[in-house]
């Protein structure tokens, strides 16, 4: 079940609710399928920025994934913040709305690592019982070096997941969208800080 509290958890409350989802199994079927076909069902959305070009903005961005910068947004938080890129890790994500601290719970499902024409680099985690909505997400860092160009692409499938949700359903498509544009705009900054 998906908690919200009116203080932001502490870490102690953090750590007890992942350990609480750690052994839970996902909340959707289809479970790795933002690698292959879509389920049908859900809604789909799908977002890519370009992030520049060259081995040294896709790098910053690489490293910017694996520190979860995507989610360092201020009103979005994950937590902990040094969970690594490996399949079955479990993470918390904080979301501020409404004076209220959401949390979810997810848990990786599969990671990328390519080194080709296009590399890739990037994971998808699914949602946990602990979280306000049911399916899947996958962030993404790709570099193409025929045109050199760096782009940051999130594709997530989702429905509603708590009755919560479902109430405020228009609000919450208005939150994923956010999420999307300020995740974007977050890797953008970080991909072309030269202060590196």
């Amino acid at each position: 079940m998906a908690v919200m509290t009116f203080l932001k958890p502490s870490a102690d409350y953090l750590s007890h609710f992942l350990n609480g989802q750690k052994e839970l199994e996902y909340t959707y079927p289809g479970v790795g399928a933002t690698a292959g076909d879509l389920p049908r069902g859900y809604v789909v959305d799908r977002t890519q920025i370009e992030l520049g070009t060259g081995q040294a903005v896709f790098e910053k961005a690489k490293r910017a994934l694996e520190q979860w910068e995507q989610f360092q947004l201020g009103w979005v938080e994950s937590w902990p913040r040094d969970v690594s890129i490996q399949t079955g890790e479990v993470v918390a994500i904080l979301a501020k709305s409404f004076g209220c601290w959401w949390l979810n719970s997810c848990r990786i499902v599969y990671c990328i690592d390519e080194q080709e024409t296009v590399t890739r680099f990037g994971f998808a985690y699914g949602t946990l019982p602990g979280h306000l909505e049911c399916g899947e997400e996958q962030f993404l860092i790709a570099w193409n070096q025929q045109t050199n160009l760096v782009t940051y692409e999130i594709l997530a499938f989702s429905k509603p997941g708590h009755f919560l949700t479902w109430i405020g359903y228009p609000f919450a498509r208005k939150n994923q969208k956010r999420f999307a544009r300020d995740s974007a705009a977050r890797m953008l900054q970080v991909a072309n800080n030269n202060s590196e």
